[in-house]
């Protein structure tokens, strides 16, 4: 094994925040070290919807995540795995995470049905049934070539009865060990397209003793990383916070954490606060793509009538290409006029901020001002907004 090989998976904490659990770091993946905390567009279908690869690496997108359900059902694994994996397919050179599919195959498919074996669900797609184990997922996530998989686990719908819930992080704790088993077998085979790292996914509902018990089962499996799944579905941001610090504070210190489909701001500020280093979420694209952009004035919805006459960018201070080429006069005319380029031009725009608001973030933490980062950052953000449209 050669040197790089053997760092890939490695994460190292390069600076803690003075105040809060804030930190920065460095996870070395085959295809390049990501810096944390870092926002992840999202690339369900192997692409990030009306984005192209060269705009996102301009707008400093150091990884993007892509959905194994939605890959198996089409074009299907092997399509991707002789095309010679996921990065060449889509033709992105930076790290690559994939999605175990769990949450759409319990939010999307017409029926499932859950077994100790796996889950049987009928595609959203064309009608047609499948039957997915924990092992069939990581054989695909090797297959498609990934450098960071999510094993096979349950999602549970918000609310939850407690009963159930226990019982289903039962599920999810006997999935990732047999995950972790088939992944471990598969890197010492040699027979994968990329050196992978594996995330085991802490469950447990808003109950907080759930998710320690989650935490603490999933360590004993031992996974290079932890995903926190099953939040922002619908609860109320305290009881996420409340979730997410009892989750945080069972987790190891020296492992990175990543929070799954959360991308709001202040929900970011406040998991980065709590020592999450991970975020994906498609709030920038299906934003952008329905006329609401994010600045450092709040949100702007490109629609309104005031901006018939606006010649302003969206954001002066935004470096993408949305907002140094055209203004809001035109951007609001192109919705208007149902023309896809609107669309482009705003999904463009949101994922720059995003991903420059954890670049920002991660500077702060360095120079041991977060807490005041945030403070300045959210009082502006907040201030043109209606109170409570957060």
């Amino acid at each position: 094994m050669s040197s790089l090989v053997s760092q890939i998976g490695s994460f190292r904490i390069l600076r803690k925040d003075k105040d809060t659990n804030a930190r920065t770091g460095i996870l070395t993946t085959a295809h390049g070290d990501i810096q944390t905390p870092v926002f992840m567009p999202v690339g369900t279908q192997a692409t990030v919807k009306t984005v192209s690869n060269a705009e996102l690496l301009t707008a400093g997108a150091e990884v993007v995540l892509s959905n194994t359900y939605h890959l198996f059902l089409r074009p299907g694994e092997g399509v991707i795995r002789d095309a010679g994996g996921l990065h060449r397919f889509m033709n992105w050179p930076k790290p690559i995470l994939t999605d175990s599919g769990g949450f759409q195959i319990f939010s999307l498919a017409k029926l499932n049905k859950i077994k100790p074996e796996g889950v049987e669900f009928q595609s959203h797609i064309d009608g047609l049934r499948h039957f997915l184990t924990p092992e069939d997922v990581i054989r695909i996530e090797t297959s498609l070539g990934s450098d960071i998989i999510m094993p096979l686990d349950e999602c549970v719908k918000y609310p939850s009865e407690k009963f159930y819930t226990e019982k289903s992080i039962e599920l999810t704790t006997r999935w990732a060990e047999r995950s972790k088993k088939a992944w471990v077998e598969t890197m010492k085979s040699g027979q994968f397209i990329t050196e992978s790292i594996l995330f085991g996914i802490v469950q447990g509902g808003t109950y907080p003793d759930l998710r320690k018990k989650s935490a603490r089962q999933l360590q004993e499996i031992d996974f290079p990383g932890y995903s926190i799944g099953g939040l922002s579905v619908g609860e109320p941001s305290q009881a996420m916070y409340e979730t997410l610090e009892a989750t945080v504070a069972e987790l190891p210190v020296d492992k990175p954490r990543y929070l799954m489909g959360v991308g709001l701001v202040p929900d970011l500020f406040e998991a980065v606060s709590q020592g999450v280093d991970m975020f994906d979420c498609v709030v920038p694209t299906r934003n952008g793509r329905n006329a609401t952009v994010f600045t450092r004035d709040g949100r702007m919805l490109m629609r309104g009538a005031s901006y018939i006459r606006d010649f302003k960018p969206m954001d002066a201070e935004c470096p993408c290409y949305a907002c140094k080429n055209f203004t809001r006069a035109y951007i609001r005319h192109l919705f208007n006029a149902q023309e896809y380029l609107a669309g482009r031009l705003c999904s463009l725009h949101n994922l720059t901020f995003f991903i420059q608001l954890l670049e920002f973030t991660r500077k702060a933490i360095e120079e041991n001002r977060f807490s005041d980062f945030r403070k300045s950052f959210e009082a502006r953000f907040n201030k043109s907004l209606p109170q409570g449209e957060l």
